[in-house]
């Protein structure tokens, strides 16, 4: 186990028999090599373990006797014996190497069913809707010390709250290549799709697939995040030198089920979204009668969270579920 910075340091107050405590003098080879004699009692077996020659072990040795003022081991019939330094010494820097050793060397690895943390994810309201609800089951299934937060984060400013670290991860659209955009972040696709129409047949009594005349005889109702009134469809239709009467603006797509249900009016929407609002308001599905782009889901993080072992094991678990989502 690592000891905690306090208890490093204790163990390091302990070596009382060095003149100055001053780390610049200090090679932590040296404190190696110390460690190996002592188990050893032989330079030779020393130098072995260690894969140096014995001159270099016996010069080592003669640093260390310098450094800690001690003969540290002493000659006898028996062999090579520690002072009582050398084994206050070794009784100190065990714990402390072995730590450093864990640090430095050895790979952290997570445990999800043993973890407890938290992790901000900031996206879009409709992505949340799509994907959290299958995601955050998976999650309390195999890391249930786990903790969500989710912020609200659109296109515009999910790269300002990774850099600020706000969210530990995004997730968000693109209708380009899926770029993060910077070499400071990271991204990686998710999953490629397009757009649907929604609407209740209660208030629309037209089966799908709509026409085009169909189509634009509706009110529309547009989510917008900067509260324009115009969006990917409407580009579509000014090609066609059409227009369609854009009704109702909002920045979130949550509310839009409702209104489509007291309303005969049309939304089109991401596809997934569009499907699981049939799935579970019964809202009727079609295709819309035009040419659009297909758009990208995407992951992106920061750089410096890049190697964090627990937030890979994240993003893998978003991807599975991502692949398998309505």
């Amino acid at each position: 186990m690592i000891q905690s910075t306090p208890t490093l340091f204790k163990s390091i107050e302990k070596m009382t028999t060095i003149k100055e405590i001053d780390f610049r003098r200090v090679d932590l080879n040296l404190l190696v090599t110390l460690l190996v004699l002592l188990r050893e009692r032989s330079v030779s077996r020393a130098a072995d373990k260690l894969y140096l020659g014995q001159p270099a072990v016996s010069a080592a040795l003669a640093r260390l006797r310098t450094l800690f003022d001690d003969p540290l081991l002493v000659r006898s019939a028996q062999g090579m014996v520690p002072t009582v330094k050398a084994r206050e010494l070794e009784a100190a820097l065990e714990p402390v190497l072995a730590s450093l050793q864990s640090v430095l060397f050895e790979p952290t690895v997570f445990e999800p069913s043993e973890a407890e943390r938290t992790f901000v994810l900031g996206m879009p309201d409709w992505v949340e809707i799509w994907l959290m609800p299958l995601l955050f089951t998976r999650l309390q299934q195999l890391a249930p010390g786990l903790r969500i937060a989710v912020k609200t984060a659109d296109p515009f400013q999910f790269q300002a709250m990774l850099d600020r670290d706000e969210i530990a991860l995004a997730i968000q659209p693109s209708r380009s290549t899926f770029d993060s955009g910077t070499p400071l972040r990271y991204a990686q696709p998710l999953r490629k799709m397009g757009f649907a129409c929604t609407y209740d047949p209660q208030r629309i009594a037209l089966a799908p697939p709509l026409t085009l005349d169909q189509f634009l005889a509706f009110p529309h109702l547009l989510v917008s995040y900067r509260a324009a009134n115009e969006g990917v469809v409407d580009g579509a239709l000014a090609e066609q030198g059409l227009a369609r009467r854009v009704a109702y603006t909002t920045p979130h797509f949550g509310v839009l089920p409702n209104l489509l249900r007291q309303l005969p009016a049309l939304a089109c929407v991401p596809e997934v979204l569009a499907a699981h609002w049939r799935q579970y308001f019964g809202l009727a599905t079609s295709p819309i009668p035009l040419t659009l782009p297909s758009f990208t889901v995407g992951l992106i993080w920061h750089a410096t969270r890049d190697r964090d072992p627990a937030l890979c094991w994240l993003r893998a678990q978003i991807e599975a579920i991502a692949a398998q989502a309505i």
